[in-house]
């Protein structure tokens, strides 16, 4: 962009309204002041012409009236003014009543049990709003491939980077086992009685199978951490899985709350130890920017921290 449009630019958005009657006859609008000095506003022409090196307007102490040079400066500098007062009425309307596209991408667990639902209202109360999903164990560089938002469950603490997060929610995991199978074999009292039953275990890299319980009230739990070394009749990263072996009385597993919510409802699941955790997942929203983010993205993460909580929840 050079230099001279982006002064008439400046004028305009520098809240000087426009003076209409000097080129109305032409029918052309004008960038040019109306309620500044007229010394303030003669010295920016001047300079103007300066840089230019060509005069754009004739001006005596009683009229003055644009030049040839200064009309063809002039269709090109207010062609920008209109266009900066459509970008700015978009923008505002976006604000007013949001609406466009957010592109954001979550892993396959958390799509499918833990935003499904909160997706499914946001449609509803946002119809202009259209989302994009892209569901994929795999770390998307947000900025490269052009997403808005990944929505990211984890356990430790992500690794440092120069995505903006903003933590949307802590969802805890719990112990369940089939309804049926605790009915026949009971239940176990302690963490202890855990050992005399078969487990079943969610594979992560380089982990020897073990869980790390701690009591739910949270003034306990630095006190009562109890870790139990595991031989899993089944391990396995897909938590659907896991989640069918436990209901087919397998064994017991250690799953996130919001993965057992539908199971735990029609009692074909039972939490086992219910003042107990097996860990706990934090969500984080990632964005590629504080800054300028569109109104349509903002709302959308801001609805995800205000309903995911209560969705994690057992």
């Amino acid at each position: 962009m050079s230099t001279y449009p982006w002064f008439a630019v400046q004028v305009r958005t520098h809240g000087e309204s426009l003076v209409e009657s000097t080129l109305r006859g032409k029918q052309y609008e004008t960038f040019l002041p109306t309620y500044v000095e007229y010394r303030r506003y003669s010295d920016r022409m001047k300079k103007l012409e300066a840089e230019l090196g060509v005069r754009l307007l004739n001006r005596t102490s009683r009229h003055f009236a644009p030049t040839q040079a200064g009309e063809e400066f002039y269709r090109h500098a207010a062609s920008m003014v209109r266009a900066a007062d459509e970008a700015e009425s978009l923008v505002r309307q976006r604000v007013k009543e949001p609406f466009g596209v957010v592109r954001f991408t979550a892993a396959i667990g958390t799509a499918q049990f833990a935003l499904r639902e909160i997706l499914m209202n946001f449609i509803q109360e946002y119809p202009r709003i259209q989302l994009v999903e892209y569901v994929t164990s795999r770390q998307i560089d947000l900025l490269a491939e052009n997403f808005d938002v990944a929505v990211r469950a984890h356990s430790a603490a992500l690794p440092d980077s120069t995505l903006v997060s903003r933590t949307l929610a802590v969802a805890p995991w719990i112990l369940v086992a089939g309804t049926d199978s605790l009915k026949q074999g009971g239940s176990p009292k302690t963490p202890q009685d855990l050992k005399h039953f078969p487990s079943l275990f969610v594979w992560r890299a380089n982990t020897t199978p073990a869980w790390r319980l701690r009591p739910q009230a949270k003034t306990k739990r630095r006190q009562s951490e109890v870790t139990l070394t595991l031989t899993p009749r089944m391990v396995s990263n897909d938590l659907s899985t896991l989640k069918q072996a436990a209901v087919n009385g397998m064994g017991i597993a250690a799953l996130p709350a919001y993965v057992c919510k539908s199971e735990l409802r029609s009692r074909q699941l039972t939490r086992v130890l219910p003042g107990w955790l097996a860990g706990e997942y934090t969500f984080t929203a990632l964005l590629p920017h504080r800054l300028g983010l569109l109104p349509a993205v903002r709302i959308f993460v801001d609805y995800l921290a205000r309903h995911l909580p209560e969705c994690v929840q057992p």
